[in-house]
């Protein structure tokens, strides 16, 4: 999902950003809603606004939820530049990919010109290198960065697996604050709450009550765009240590999740906010809207009718 390697011009009045922002609590990955092909702005910025007041923590703009490797370089600025409006001072972290380490320094220098909270930056894709080139990946990008970097680990789309070795090395890094856990590796996010110097956001919603029980920070999101209330219920309870309503609240998002991620992310998430009448049902290729019959179970759920 590259980003823009250079900007076209900076925000009108941008607001510094925050030199240490906490990454926790509920964060919203945001989709990207598109109308006759073009980014819905409009729609953005509601989505953006709605979400804010349902008591999200932040927001994650250009990631893959927000199908970030369909957009050009002029459309990511945009997309930031709309969210970062309609967060009216919420956080908003914006993720960074590539594998060729020059183009996405450039990308890294580029966003020192935003107020952004923090980059979320993945392993170089299709590269596979080894710890040693993954630890100078992340450390490079981070000594250039204005802002924390997150790191992204997430091996079933960057095929590079980062060990809890080198984890905790890159942990020792000052702007390397959290991590965006997607590896799949039970031990390996237990090590890292233990240790304390990366807080430790799940990026796999089926593993939210897991996570946070065990003491992590909190959760990036793309179901919590939808019964966002219940979302930021059950993280507050969690941190609270109530964990018998914690499991109740779980228990009713346990289906919704489930459906969710029936067919590839974000096709059914964007099914369930067309028939809510929040944007199109619509998606760039490679990326296919949800089945027909995939649609009809979310309206079922979720008592939503097509629009």
């Amino acid at each position: 999902m590259p980003i823009l390697t250079t900007p076209s011009a900076a925000p009108a009045a941008p607001l510094s950003a925050p030199t240490c922002t906490p990454f926790s609590g509920l964060w919203i990955a945001l989709v990207t809603p598109f109308k006759d092909g073009a980014v819905d702005h409009p729609a953005l910025a509601a989505l953006t606004t709605r979400l804010r007041a349902d008591g999200v923590s932040g927001f994650v703009a250009c990631g893959s939820t927000g199908e970030a490797a369909a957009l050009d370089k002029a459309e990511q600025l945009q997309v930031l530049e709309t969210v970062l409006g309609a967060a009216q001072g919420l956080p908003v972290v914006i993720g960074v990919s590539g594998y060729h380490q020059g183009h996405v320094l450039e990308q890294v220098r580029a966003l020192a010109h935003y107020p952004v909270a923090g980059l979320l930056v993945s392993a170089p894709h299709y590269i596979r290198p080894s710890q040693e080139g993954l630890l100078h990946w992340f450390r490079t990008l981070a000594d250039a960065s204005e802002a924390p970097l997150l790191v992204y680990d997430i091996p079933y789309r960057t095929g590079a697996t980062l060990t809890t070795e080198t984890l905790l090395t890159l942990a020792a890094h000052p702007r390397i604050q959290a991590i965006k856990d997607c590896g799949g590796n039970t031990t390996k996010t237990q090590a890292l709450i233990a240790d304390g110097r990366l807080q430790v956001l799940t990026g796999e919603d089926a593993q939210i009550f897991h996570t946070l029980a065990l003491g992590g920070a909190g959760a990036i999101s793309a179901c919590a765009h939808w019964q966002t209330p219940r979302f930021v219920e059950l993280t507050a309870l969690l941190r609270q240590g109530d964990l018998p309503e914690a499991r109740r609240v779980w228990q009713t998002l346990l289906p919704w999740i489930e459906t969710c991620f029936a067919e590839p992310n974000p096709a059914p998430l964007k099914a369930v906010l067309a028939q809510a009448g929040w944007m199109r049902n619509e998606l760039r290729a490679p990326m296919m809207a949800a089945s027909a019959a995939l649609e009809q179970r979310l309206q079922t759920l979720h008592g939503l009718s097509p629009r």
